[in-house]
């Protein structure tokens, strides 16, 4: 902001780099569940163990988790004072 950034310009970054580590990591754990998925099926009922319904959901709830959780924090850094920010660096 004391170079000219607006608030929703630092919201943005902010979350874009949450969005970045939350995609990374969810296709990281994707395919290590997929990698899993020859032993869970020994362990499941009914169900398969790669169901792409499953797959789906629980990445689009965590994704959603995620951006919720960062989003407060974008908030809040949104609404430091520049100056503020400067002298504690």
């Amino acid at each position: 902001m004391a170079l000219g950034a607006q608030l929703p310009d630092i919201r943005r970054l902010v979350l874009a780099r949450t969005v970045w580590l939350t995609i990374s990591g969810l296709a990281i754990g994707t395919l290590g569940a997929y990698a899993a998925s020859g032993w869970l099926n020994t362990q499941l009922y009914g169900v398969s163990a790669t169901d792409l319904s499953t797959f789906a959901l629980v990445t689009a709830g965590l994704l959603c988790v995620a951006l919720a959780a960062s989003y407060v924090p974008a908030r809040r850094a949104a609404r430091i004072d520049p100056a503020t920010a400067l002298r504690s660096e």
